[in-house]
């Protein structure tokens, strides 16, 4: 256990103040607090208010997908990310677990149960307190992180600006459509991952697979650009998409067969039917333990509700579909952390803050709650007395890391996910002097940041 830097009094309540209950946040306070020390976690929802993308008071709630992409540790950076959590003690790598659902390679999850297991982990803490509150400025003393994300209040947002003496950076995410299970049209779609190559837990059938020949693609597509959309603010016209998250209709704009070579994918995946691959085909992929929600992939939207349900009714087998959530579009913002954060993730300008999880400019699920993971823990350092010791730029932690703390050119940061590109290169040739292949440069690196990983732990303050 750590030790605590002085003892409590009516002006001290609390050793760290963590702004943001979302999955940084949750899993920074999961880090300080199993290791004795006093977390006063401040989450707005709860209030009374939200933020536009959230829909429930729920700590850790996932919005955009309830997918945190792939699971393989040998051959993926995400996955690789996944491992290096887990031996860390990652509370949110522990909840997926218990939630998961079937998404064939993937890691997906219960959006319910993962919520709700983080949040009985954190509220059973003794030294953890959860106060529902906004908060509106920076404080101006005490040990802090913020981790509220890229839909940080205005009131707070505000303060940022005025403490960093910058413009945070802007995109627009946007969020797929779910639909109910007993809508879909099962004599049209059919259960498959894509090159049979699913999970155990969804029997290897893990995708309800929607075809289409040319003609309906075509005409798909068409409606898709003509559609009614979000109209943008004229102070939101020039804010750039994040292309992880693009709307369905931005790529179909992009090309005729953008789509088919994205989201509409049908290689791998033969129609029951046919015997054949369809023209193009939409996945759906379960949302729910039960199996009654299902997320249409890839379909992230700015299509106004009425368009949702008119043209992705046009999708054969989702003729009737009833949606339990339409998609919808929100803007993100995060700092150029390159020029504002120290290597330890602290404002320069206040070093008592730290910044944690997407207003870095990580992106994606895990990539936050590895970010903080890692903020937590080397908090936890600095209560102690301790030195901190980064991860190796060889591990997914530390490149991530590093990518976010200086890295990265600040004249063109952007949010970023987790990539082999962030890494130190490989030799790319084997112990007998030829080129690699990818798949052997992929296994490569996992193999190496596992060994550098391994070795980092013990000195790292990683492990209770």
């Amino acid at each position: 256990m750590g030790q605590r830097p002085c003892p409590m009094t009516s002006q001290n309540p609390y050793d760290v103040h963590i702004i943001g209950g979302g999955l940084a946040g949750s899993e920074a306070a999961w880090q300080l607090a199993r290791r004795g020390f006093r977390v006063r976690l401040s989450e707005m929802r709860g209030t009374g208010e939200r933020s536009p993308a959230h829909q429930t008071d729920n700590l850790a709630e996932l919005v955009c997908s309830n997918s945190l992409r792939s699971d393989d540790d040998t051959s993926n950076a995400v996955g690789l990310l996944h491992h290096e959590m887990r031996q860390c003690d990652s509370l949110i790598m522990a909840a997926a677990a218990k939630a998961r659902v079937p998404a064939g390679s993937a890691l997906a999850v219960d959006r319910e149960v993962f919520s709700a297991t983080i949040e009985e982990a954190l509220t059973s803490l003794p030294n953890l307190t959860l106060v529902r509150e906004r908060i509106d400025s920076l404080p101006e003393a005490g040990l802090t992180i913020v981790a509220t994300g890229p839909l940080t209040a205005a009131s707070l947002a505000g303060s940022i600006g005025a403490a960093t003496g910058a413009d945070s950076l802007a995109f627009f995410d946007a969020i797929a459509p779910i639909v109910y299970r007993d809508s879909i049209d099962m004599d049209v779609a059919w259960m498959a991952a894509r090159w049979d190559k699913g999970s155990d837990i969804g029997d290897g059938k893990d995708y309800i697979n929607c075809p289409m020949n040319k003609e309906q693609y075509l005409a798909f597509r068409e409606e898709l650009l003509a559609g009614e959309k979000t109209v943008f603010k004229e102070w939101e016209a020039n804010t750039p998409y994040f292309d992880g998250c693009m709307p369905v209709e931005v790529m179909a704009e992009r090309g005729e067969d953008t789509l088919r070579f994205g989201p509409m994918k049908p290689v791998g995946l033969d129609d029951p039917r046919t015997g054949r691959w369809p023209y193009a085909v939409v996945q759906l992929r379960q949302d729910n333990t039960l199996g009654t929600l299902w997320n249409i992939v890839g379909f992230q939207t700015k299509l106004k509700y009425a368009e949702q349900q008119r043209v992705f009714r046009m999708i054969p087998g989702l003729e009737h579909a009833e949606f339990a959530r339409f998609g919808g579009l929100h803007r993100n913002t995060f700092l150029n952390s390159p020029t504002l954060l120290d290597r330890q993730m602290r404002l320069k300008s206040a070093p008592h803050i730290r910044f944690a999880g997407q207003i870095t400019g990580c992106e994606g699920y895990v990539e936050s709650a590895s970010v903080g993971m890692l903020v937590g823990i080397m908090t936890a350092c600095e209560l102690a007395g301790r030195d901190w010791v980064a991860p190796p730029s060889t591990t997914a932690l530390g490149a991530l890391l590093a990518h976010i703390t200086g890295d990265a050119e600040a004249e063109t940061y952007q949010p970023m996910n987790i990539n082999f590109g962030l890494f130190p290169p490989v030799s790319g040739k084997t112990a007998e002097g030829r080129k690699m292949k990818k798949a052997d440069r992929k296994a490569a690196y996992t193999e190496r940041a596992k060994a550098d990983l391994a070795a980092w732990l013990p000195a790292s303050g990683a492990l209770v």
